[in-house]
């Protein structure tokens, strides 16, 4: 599971390149924007953009395109075999959550964007990547940061990848042969 501090921190980078380390391995990625209430702000701070839109507690979508227009399209690009967008209201997130996991399957890694989620599941990694200096920190990322197991600073480089896979394999996750 990867959370952040903020927005563009670099949460669909390196879930790309996490997703490109398993080597051919079946991986299956979520999104996860959390919403607290149909009528409430916009949690990606935007106007019109369809994340808030949803007609029920949650919306799951898989993405179906590799195109490179969407983070999810990016992911799929990246190499994951299964893409989803789980729009859901933060006090509906397991129920959200227990419906991708039926209908992605439950096959291989999932590798999960999100802080709220974290409330809900206790994933095998959680990596929060730290963006905002201290200011401006996200409620959600504030909430969950005393449990993340790695810290990145944004922007993600090449030398922050390498540690995080050292501190990956130390929890039995290998990145060079088929899991």
């Amino acid at each position: 599971m990867i959370g952040s501090t903020g927005r563009n921190s670099g949460k669909t980078f390196l879930a790309s390149e996490l997703v490109r380390r398993f080597n051919g391995t079946p991986v299956t990625v979520l999104k996860i924007t959390g919403i607290e209430s149909r009528d409430g702000p916009c949690p990606r701070g935007g106007q019109g953009c369809g994340a808030c839109t949803i007609a029920g507690d949650f919306c799951l979508d898989e993405e179906i395109s590799g195109d490179g227009t969407k983070d999810t399209s990016l992911l799929l690009a990246a190499g994951a075999s299964r893409v989803f967008w789980l729009r859901c209201l933060r006090s509906a997130l397991d129920r959200g959550f227990a419906a991708f996991l039926e209908r992605s399957g439950r096959t291989g890694p999932i590798i999960c964007e999100s802080n709220s989620l974290r409330e809900v599941v206790k994933p095998a990694f959680f990596i929060m990547i730290c963006n905002s200096g201290g200011k401006n920190v996200k409620p959600s990322a504030q909430k969950v940061a005393g449990k993340s197991d790695f810290t990145l600073q944004s922007p993600i480089s090449e030398e922050s990848i390498e540690e995080l896979l050292k501190a990956l394999s130390k929890t039995g996750f290998n990145f060079t042969k088929k899991l």
